[in-house]
């Protein structure tokens, strides 16, 4: 179950670092759910998402 989790997260922060490609070029494509769109909005947002699934991702190899 940890491996599966574990892989989960890879491709949350494989997608949110290909999202962040997107939006840096232009961030309609990936932040098209928000009222403001902006290169730093999209940082902050998939920036996260990444951050977040990375620690994740550790936190499950260990188990």
């Amino acid at each position: 179950m940890a491996e599966a989790i574990r892989w989960f997260c890879l491709l949350i922060v494989g997608w949110s670092l290909a999202s962040i490609i997107a939006g840096l070029y232009k961030p309609v494509l990936v932040l098209w759910f928000l009222d403001r769109m902006n290169r730093l909005k999209v940082l902050k947002v998939y920036g996260t998402v990444s951050l977040l699934a990375l620690i994740a991702w550790l936190l499950f190899g260990l188990l």
